[in-house]
């Protein structure tokens, strides 16, 4: 049997479920017996397995137990060293690693377009940043990545940095050249620390971009939840052989809630089982349902479905092809005023909108049925919205 075949949070709460449990401890809804409107909205199975921590069932906090046993079979699954379940997103996954390696008036080395989750912990822990300006594309006006000479620039006139942070991929999927400053980062001594938040399927899937773990980075936040099929807010953080997993803990449990969702751990739990069982023929799927939007999206006057013709060896060292970015501007309409009229209009949400691009997020979820709406809308958009882009100015 393989062992990515197992749930083990997902079945310690169907035994304890099975077993008839009498409940004297919170939460006070009592497997919703004492709230039914609560199942009613969400499903008896559902909220019966809304439980708090016990020994059949573990302690988020200092595992030992299932928990345990789902944090080493994640680290198998993503090749890390170790893997931690985080309930309270991926900033708090984030901020756990810079709390881990910064105090206060440490340098960390990073682009200037990070999360302000990292700002955030920046605030709190009273770390510096070194701010590396990441590339602009002049004609998608995106932000690109961290060139490795501005690396290497920023090392040497910095040499008593603690880390170096990579967004990887970033939002529109730019990948950074993710070995190099890796090993610009260890040669200096220093962590490297990744924000691979949009990045779970790289683990998974064939043909993409280089992972964070497969990188040989030090500790990488997943959003496992964006782009892997968990419930929102379920994330973990991946640490690779140099760091002290027991120290990172205790970091964690500094911020991390003590009542732990056990529905947000069981669906990582199950999320990993798929994707370590269906993970390559769903992002062979995923792929193909993207490259084919990005090929019928470049057909409408007036979109350009951007991907990996934007690669230039440095700033865009590869790029994950399963984004589809849609550049706007051309049509005379701005990226959020598309976004808008996606929803209004033809009720399709989408990732988001800036001054000149959208972007829609393809997954484990996506059909080709939900693909030509979204392009019909696009054609429609086109053909009804359109207007002389000088008129931005």
């Amino acid at each position: 049997m393989n062992r990515q075949d197992r749930t083990p949070i997902y079945d310690a709460l169907h035994q304890y479920i099975d077993n008839r449990i009498v409940s004297f401890d919170v939460p006070g809804h009592k497997q919703g017996k004492g709230h039914k409107a609560l199942v009613d909205a969400f499903g008896q199975k559902c909220i019966s397995m809304d439980l708090n921590s016990s020994k059949p069932l573990d302690n988020l906090t200092h595992p030992t137990g299932v928990i345990r046993e789902a944090e080493i079979l994640a680290a198998e699954a993503f090749r890390a060293s170790q893997a931690f379940f985080i309930t309270n997103g991926t900033t708090a996954a984030v901020q756990n690693m810079i709390f881990s390696c910064c105090r206060q008036n440490d340098k960390i080395i990073m682009p200037r377009n990070v999360h302000k989750s990292v700002i955030n912990a920046m605030v709190i822990c009273g770390a510096a940043p070194v701010y590396v300006n990441p590339g602009i594309e002049p004609e998608l006006g995106i932000s690109l990545g961290m060139s490795v000479n501005d690396v290497k620039k920023a090392v040497s006139e910095n040499s008593d940095a603690k880390a170096i942070f990579v967004n990887n991929p970033t939002y529109y999927g730019v990948c950074s050249d993710l070995r190099e400053i890796v090993k610009i980062a260890h040669d200096a001594g220093m962590l490297a620390l990744i924000d691979e938040a949009h990045g779970t399927h790289l683990y998974f899937g064939e043909d993409l971009p280089l992972s964070a773990m497969d990188a040989g980075a030090d500790m990488s936040a997943v959003s496992i939840h964006k782009t892997g099929g968990s419930l929102t807010q379920s994330s973990m953080l991946l640490l690779g052989p140099a760091v002290d997993a027991e120290a990172v803990r205790q970091i964690i449990n500094l911020t991390q809630t003590t009542s732990g969702s056990y529905l947000l751990m069981a669906s990582l739990d199950i999320a990993r089982k798929n994707l370590c069982l269906h993970g390559k023929e769903i992002f062979e799927r995923v792929c193909s349902l993207s490259e084919y939007a990005r090929k019928e999206v470049n057909r409408i006057p007036g979109f350009r479905a951007f991907g990996k013709e934007i690669i230039n060896g440095d700033t865009v060292f590869d790029f994950d092809r399963t984004k589809l970015s849609i550049h706007t501007r051309a049509m005379g309409l701005a990226g959020i005023e598309v976004y808008d009229i996606l929803r209004d209009e033809f009720g399709i949400q989408i990732e988001f909108g800036d001054i000149g691009n959208v972007l829609a997020i393809i997954s484990v979820g996506d059909r080709e049925l939900e693909i030509e709406r979204l392009l019909g809308a696009l054609s429609e958009i086109q053909r009804r919205f359109s207007r002389d882009p000088m008129n931005m100015l």
